[in-house]
């Protein structure tokens, strides 16, 4: 059976669509999305994402909320993807099965789409509690191998399992966990905590205010970027690392990479079993804590005011030049070879001497000791 779609609502914010392309419909709340790109589009609730068979995406939807019956189901292509898009008929959307303090805002376009770079759209309000159209859709999307993902939700929560393909949530408010891909996933959110685990591929995780933690990725580039949240990376290889706080810590364990920049504006860096040939920490206030597991090419190391201290395996040379604006500076590292050496300053080699370490903090202690 197909099903084309044309929407059209009187009020000022409406959600005006265009005719749709067909979208096959499969018992009441079943469809069927072929292509090799499929882009999902909802408003509020959960979407579950998970690995399916066949050549076609299929989206299960699932309404709720007394104005549930209000909601419509359009599908097409826009943008070089297939799409289904759920579609909320009030420029005032009320989310009762979600956070009772939820409150955002989007522009949703004409076309029935949100968020992304294209700009333009209506606003439309999400909230917890209130007045408005009471109703949202749990949907789950059942992608085959090898079909790219992307899931557009305004509020909610979002999941994905067992994946071989490429997937995308964006988000303005909802937190994210996303677990067994293979494939690069794309996560940014405006608020909301970020997990990501067991992926064989890239990773990109950025959220305004929420926690992130990245365990067991395996990539060529991981970037890690919160605004106000932790950050952990566990069980992690890449060539290139990057992770980012505004305000909060940044810790880990088992890092792999060629290149590491960590930086925090406000929070301490603490990071065990380190291997990486170039490092550079960036703190505006907070400790810096690494201990590193290989011989290094670079290691810089920012601090405005904390300790730090960086414990090297048997085999370390660098040449090194510690500076503490107000702290103690020690070197303990066999075959140390001192040019000069202050109680806040030291300026010297270790081992070969073939790398380089340039460390500066305003206020805190440094210390080079052995694992």
């Amino acid at each position: 059976m197909t099903k084309s779609t044309t929407l059209r609502f009187p009020m000022a914010a409406a959600l005006v669509l265009s005719a749709c392309a067909p979208g096959s419909l499969i018992g009441q709340e079943q469809y069927r999305l072929g292509g090799s790109r499929v882009a999902v589009y909802n408003l509020a609730g959960v979407v579950e994402v998970v690995r399916g068979e066949g050549p076609e995406v299929v989206v299960e939807v699932a309404r709720g909320g007394a104005d549930a019956g209000r909601l419509s189901i359009a599908t097409g292509r826009i943008g070089g993807a297939e799409t289904l898009r759920v579609v909320y008929p009030d420029d005032r959307v009320v989310y009762r099965d979600g956070n009772r303090g939820l409150n955002v805002t989007v522009r949703v376009r004409s076309d029935g789409t949100f968020l992304g770079g294209r700009g333009g759209g209506d606003r439309v309000r999400i909230a917890g509690r209130g007045s408005g159209l009471e109703a949202h859709a749990d949907l789950t999307v059942r992608v085959p191998r090898g079909v790219g993902i992307a899931v557009h939700l305004a509020a909610g929560e979002g999941n994905a399992r067992n994946l071989a393909a490429d997937l995308s949530f964006n988000t303005a408010s909802a937190s994210i966990d996303v677990a067994g891909v293979v494939g690069d996933v794309s996560l940014d959110t405006g608020s909301g905590s970020l997990t990501v685990s067991d992926v064989n591929g890239d990773v990109f995780a950025d959220t305004g205010s929420g926690a992130i933690t990245l365990a067991g990725i395996s990539g060529s580039a991981l970037t890690a970027d919160t605004g106000s949240g932790t950050v952990y990376l566990g069980d992690v290889s890449a060539s290139r690392v990057t992770a980012n706080t505004g305000s909060g810590r940044i810790t880990g364990r088992s890092l792999s990479a060629e290149e590491v920049l960590l930086d925090t504006g406000s929070g301490r860096i603490e990071v065990e079993d380190l291997e990486a040939a170039r490092i550079s920490c960036d703190t505006g206030s907070g400790a810096v804590r690494l201990g590193l597991a290989a011989d290094i090419d670079r290691l810089i190391v920012d601090s405005g005011s904390g300790a730090v201290e960086i414990t090297v395996p048997a085999d370390f040379g660098a040449a090194l030049e510690l500076d503490s604006g107000n702290g103690r500076v020690s070197v303990d590292v066999p075959e140390t070879r001192v040019a000069e050496a202050k109680r806040r300053y030291f300026r010297g080699t270790v081992g070969d001497g073939e790398g380089r370490v340039s460390i500066e903090t305003g206020s805190g202690g440094i210390s080079v000791r052995p694992n």
